[in-house]
């Protein structure tokens, strides 16, 4: 017997333990069935389950779920990613506690504690995707740094590199003071500021009466400017092009260039240009061919003694700059700014400026400024040399694809955003200044020429053969972007670069599900490296999945303390209750608001279904031997299956369309709507009835559509679900997980679905004027029904009895005429009903309180309408706070419409 209610936490460790030791979530190679491939994203091993991980693993766990029971070889991949700044991070803070660096054990040293760390705290997010659900092919885990997978980022990186796909060049990168690294875009942080708008006088040389303003937010790059641009049709500065600026401070010239990159709508339309120190203004200075002076060093401070001079080639890579000998070039900076760190440099060079009557004026900026998010830093754009990849030439064959429909986005106008981005790539910076990840296969020689080789071995042989002796060589001690080795993973998992049969059986992979935020850095990267290795698509779906946000929209973030943390919402409420909201909320293109509330909702589901099972089970509900869904004989049992038959064909549908809240959604309304409050309500009276064959029949049909149910939530819900099914099949019907989904559409039965459809609409229609005009709950009323037709007639007459119960009805009668005044009226087919209430209620009191609340939605949607379309308004509030306005808009409309329904079937 079912106890009372479901503790998911007494059947959660127990049920998952089961699926595991069982085998169930494990591939099948030597098998028939076709494969269904969905690769893992792995996460980084210093992580804990997010509310992000928590919907992307919900969403590919539903989709393995659904197309295992299917028939398909479903594997997912799982693995994790060693995730290289991170992990060293928190092994450094370990180290730094018990007083030691990394430098005092040496490189060899330091990575064995860090996969000391890893083999001990390593684990912890694949434990709590377990505790998720997460039906992954867990023998097969994979972590980017073990034997195979190195193997392959030191094959690709060769390949690459003879194809003149990898090189070195010296770039701008973002570059972080503290752990002295480059890092990703991905890895800094945007933080919104209000700053300074500094303007400066740079006097043209050849008439220091004569100035050009410039504004700078980092006055203290300035000591780099090699140019001043302004627009080429702007007519204020057309006769100053081509001529020279004397840079303040440091006294030398500096010409005015004409680029498009300023904007004479901006300040004063003139724009300093340090193009070792800004992003746009290296492309700038590529376009114009300036000198690039580096003039930080490392830590971000002003550099002392001289400095190298660079300049572009025409192939667009940056030289130093030489003298006719061949000897570098240099500069100086002015001894007083030598060595002061950068922000220091801010407050001298503004001083200094100020001094000489060369500072304009001073505004209030509104910006952002990029900061390490995990040294908490600002970020320095620095010309620095490192690995590169053309990424250019490996993004035409993924545009390629995308354009020809061999990889599809979900939802499409992704599509757009992947283009956009891919068209306009710049070469991408792979290598890091940090000791854990994939060292460089490089090695250099005496005169500092690279030999890119799998091995130390290969690399000396090279090196021979170049120099024609033997020589020393040192290895490049930087090691590779994370975003390298993570891009192999579509097929570096499978066995690449050996040819093995589960490379050819399950790549590509069916569908990659993630989030926005990586389509450049990971899923663009898979798609440019799969076709260099594989020579096809990684996968043929991408599912973007939106932002988990907080009940008001707005983002999650720890500053804020709107973070909601998946684990806690799983022990308050068990882990199919946050499956389940994720799923049903998870609408293509909008943002989920996830709240405590929301997750409630859905164990409250959970307890629906628990409770009908306790039904199903007390009367005796269970699965029949030999039992044919399309033999019933009972207009509500042939009603029921084939509404179970179309929400299985409805779930099916959302899935394979990736409308996950459309599947979650038709499984929700079958079970509580369709089963629980109708189906349940209706066979009560044929269940204690005394016809045994339709008692029998019913019973049949009861447990038929519960298995139904159960199956079709699985994906969803696996814990109660499998549950539920093991107990109702008292062992008998294996494990749920296992199970075959339902075919649908064969099952229709229209004269009985449309028999049982109306009567539910009657009694619904009937419930709801009972609301609308507050109807006490003990008050009977008589139905009068008028212009009848035959099958509305053969209808009541067969369904009386329980329409009067369920719609609390005194009497149903057949009227040829009847007095509307006092009675609200309503249509249903060809039928006038009509429930006289005078006596009941106070109609002209019940007019008054429908007329006041449909004027007090009116006034608030007057209010919501004007703010709207208010052009400020949209302009500066945040997307969330439109979108909630425009559906509080929503949610008054349908209210007034409501209520002035109610109204019109009184005065009618």
């Amino acid at each position: 017997m079912l106890d009372k209610t479901f503790d998911a936490k007494t059947v959660e460790n127990d049920l998952y333990r089961q699926w595991e030791e069982s085998g169930v979530f494990a591939a099948n190679p030597e098998g028939n069935a076709t494969p269904y491939t969905i690769m893992m994203p792995p996460p980084n091993v210093t992580g804990s389950l997010h509310m992000g991980h928590a919907l992307t693993f919900t969403l590919q766990d539903v989709l393995i779920r659904y197309h295992r029971m299917r028939g398909r070889d479903a594997l997912w991949q799982p693995g994790s990613d060693h995730a290289g700044i991170a992990t060293q991070m928190v092994v450094e803070r370990q180290l730094e506690a018990q007083g030691v660096t990394r430098h005092d054990l040496g490189r060899a040293g330091f990575i064995d504690k860090v996969w000391e760390w890893k083999a001990q705290s390593g684990g912890t997010i694949q434990r709590q995707l377990r505790a998720l659900g997460a039906s992954a092919d867990w023998p097969r885990e994979r972590f980017t740094m073990d034997d195979g997978l190195s193997a392959a980022v030191r094959r690709i990186f060769v390949m690459l590199h003879r194809d003149g796909l990898i090189y070195r060049d010296r770039r701008l990168v973002n570059w972080d003071p503290k752990l002295h690294t480059a890092i990703s875009d991905l890895e800094v942080e945007q933080r919104e500021t209000t700053g300074k708008m500094w303007y400066m006088r740079y006097p043209l040389a050849e008439d220091p009466s004569r100035f050009l303003v410039v504004g700078t937010t980092r006055p203290e790059t300035m000591l780099g400017d090699t140019a001043v641009a302004v627009h080429p049709e702007d007519e204020r500065y057309a006769d100053l092009i081509g001529k020279t600026v004397r840079l303040p401070i440091v006294g030398r010239e500096i010409p005015i260039v004409a680029d498009d990159y300023a904007d004479p709508e901006k300040g004063s339309g003139a724009v300093k240009i340090t193009p070792a120190h800004d992003f746009n203004d290296f492309e700038v200075g590529r376009r114009n061919g300036l000198r690039l002076i580096n003039i930080f060093d490392l830590n971000a401070a002003l550099r002392g003694g001289p400095m190298e001079l660079y300049v572009f080639t025409p192939e667009g890579h940056t030289e130093p700059l030489t003298d006719a000998a061949g000897t570098p070039l240099t500069e100086t900076l002015p001894e007083a700014y030598q060595g002061l760190d950068r922000f220091a440099a801010r407050d001298k060079v503004i001083a200094e400026i100020e001094a000489a009557g060369l500072l304009e004026k001073i505004d209030d900026n509104p910006m952002t400024v990029p900061y390490g998010d995990r040294s908490g830093v600002v970020i320095e754009p620095w010309l620095t040399e490192q690995w590169f990849v053309d990424a250019k030439e490996l993004a035409k064959e993924p545009i390629k694809a995308v354009e020809e429909g061999r990889t599809r986005f979900v939802p499409t106008h992704w599509e757009n955003t992947f283009f956009e981005w891919m068209r306009n790539i710049q070469p991408w910076c792979i290598s890091r200044q940090i000791w854990w990840g994939h060292q460089v296969p490089a090695w250099f020689g005496p005169d500092g020429t690279a030999f890119v080789e799998e091995s130390e071995e290969e690399a000396l042989a090279a090196a021979e053969t170049h120099y024609g002796k033997a020589v020393e060589l040192v290895r490049d001690p930087d090691v590779l972007d994370t975003w390298f080795s993570s891009a192999l993973w579509p097929f570096s998992t499978l066995g690449w670069p050996e040819q093995t049969p589960d490379l050819a059986r399950y790549y590509p992979g069916d569908v990659l599900v993630t989030g926005f935020d990586i389509i450049f850095f990971w899923v663009a990267r898979m798609m440019m490296f799969g076709h260099y290795a594989m020579g096809d698509v990684p996968f043929r779906d991408v599912y973007i999945h939106a932002l988990v946000r907080d009940a008001k929209g707005q983002k999650m973030s720890k500053s804020k303390g709107n973070v909601i943390d998946p684990l806690d919402l799983i022990d308050q409420f068990g882990t199919d209750a946050l499956r389940f909201t994720l799923a049903a909320l998870a609408a293509q293109g909008r943002d989920i608001k996830m709240s405590e509330g929301r997750v409630q909702g859905s164990r409250n589901f959970a307890t629906k279904l628990w409770n009908a099972a306790r039904f199903c089970e007390m009367n005796d509900c269970r699965p029949a031997d030999g039992f044919d869904p399309a033999a019933v004989k009972l207009t509500l049992n042939r009603w029921i299956i084939a509404k179970a038959d179309a929400a299985a064909g409805k779930v099916a549908e959302g899935l394979d369309a990736y409308r996950f809240n459309d599947a979650a959604g038709a499984a929700y309304a079958f079970t509580w709507n369709t089963f629980c409050d109708w189906f349940v309500e209706f066979a009560k009276p044929l269940l204690s009835g005394e016809d045994a064959a339709a008692r029998a029949e019913t019973q049949a049909t009861a447990a038929w559509v519960l298995g139904r149910i159960l199956v079709l939530l699985h994906p969803f819900m696996p814990y109660v679900t499998e549950h539920l099914w093991q107990a109702l099949t008292q062992g008998q019907g294996g494990q749920l997980i296992a199970a075959r989904w339902p075919d649908s559409g064969a099952l229709a039965a229209p004269e009985a679905e449309a028999e049982m459809d109306w009567v539910v609409e009657l009694i619904s229609t009937i419930r709801s004027v009972r609301s609308e005009m507050n109807v006490p709950p003990g008050g009977r009323l008589p139905l009068l029904v008028k212009d009848a037709g035959a099958d509305t007639r053969q209808r009541l007459e067969t369904h009386g009895a329980l329409i009067e119960r369920l719609a609390r009805l005194e009497s149903i009668a057949l009227v040829d005429d009847a007095e509307t005044k006092g009675a609200a009226q309503m249509v249903l087919g060809e039928a006038t009903l009509l429930l006289p209430l005078a006596g009941v209620i106070d109609i002209d009191q019940e007019k008054a309180r429908l007329g006041r609340d449909i004027a007090a939605q009116e006034k608030e949607m007057a209010k919501l309408d004007k703010k709207l379309g208010n052009p400020g308004f949209l302009a500066k509030a945040p997307p969330e706070v439109v979108a909630e306005q425009r559906e509080r808009l929503d949610e008054a409309t349908q209210t007034r419409d409501r209520l002035s329904a109610a109204l019109a079937r009184l005065e009618a």
